[in-house]
């Protein structure tokens, strides 16, 4: 059982998930998105891919002990009002989180990271079964996108109405809540879907910007999620706000140059 601490002056969140030497996505997304939205950012990292801009050239697991290790320490010092999941690179990992969050008494949000921008793929069969059957059930919220949702459901998602359809069949795999994410849709309108169960569908609608900078956006996207929970917000608010985050991120980016593929977003542009 993890007992909660007490910390009345800054809420704190906690991200798992991989390292980005380039600082554009995972937990250095993670961190500036928490940061930047007024939250105390923590981490435990799990993997160590190679990559930049233009991709990632390989992946490297932290050891299983290890990630176990930083999880025990930082809930015997600070227990996080909300934790972020991304990239967990095998099954023995996913058994680790799932077994130490059990117990866990907070929000957890989670960004499926599958495969990466440039295409390249993160996990196995195995970890994303074990990861549907153990972890994602504890979500309280659980954020693919198009390709994500659509090697879990079995087939292609690729318009609005595939979309309800795809969230609907994610829910009744067992998650609680789910933000279907349409930044993959190929129209100038980006409509994302989230269903709570038991509850109509919402969706948030905006207009695409056209930039190449849009390294971690669904990293970013889960962290403002997870920033906006331990902040109070309800989730549909939580989602609207961390939305409209990552939309004024990526349009505070656009005439950015920095690296020769896809660049990362603009995280501080409120500073």
């Amino acid at each position: 059982m993890i007992d909660k601490g007490n910390h009345d002056t800054v809420k704190t969140v906690l991200s798992i998930a991989g390292f980005d030497s380039i600082g554009g996505a995972g937990l250095q997304a993670d961190s500036k998105t928490i940061s930047a939205l007024g939250c105390y950012a923590m981490n435990v990292i799990t993997a160590l891919p190679i990559q930049n801009t233009l991709g990632v050239r390989s992946v490297y697991p932290i050891p299983d002990q290890a990630v176990e290790d930083q999880l025990n320490c930082i809930f015997d010092d600070i227990y996080p009002d909300s934790v972020k999941i991304g990239m967990l690179p095998n099954p023995k990992q996913v058994e680790i989180v799932a077994r130490v969050l059990e117990d866990y008494n907070g929000n957890i949000v989670i960004d499926p990271v599958m495969v990466s921008t440039s295409g390249h793929s993160l996990v196995d069969q195995e970890t994303i079964t074990l990861s549907t059957e153990l972890l994602y059930p504890m979500a309280t919220l659980f954020t693919p996108n198009l390709d994500e949702a659509s090697m879990l459901i079995g087939c292609k998602v690729s318009n609005v109405e595939e979309m309800n359809q795809a969230i609907d069949k994610l829910i009744n795999m067992g998650m609680p809540a789910v933000l279907l994410k349409g930044g993959h849709l190929d129209s100038e309108k980006l409509s994302s879907v989230l269903k709570i169960r038991g509850k109509k569908p919402e969706i948030f609608e905006s207009e695409r910007i056209t930039s190449k900078n849009t390294r971690g956006t669904g990293c970013t996207l889960s962290s403002a999620i997870a920033s906006y929970l331990a902040l109070g917000d309800p989730l549909p608010i939580a989602c609207k706000k961390a939305l409209d985050y990552v939309h004024q991120s990526i349009l505070a980016a656009k005439g950015i140059s920095l690296g020769k593929g896809n660049g990362p977003l603009n995280h501080f542009f409120t500073r």
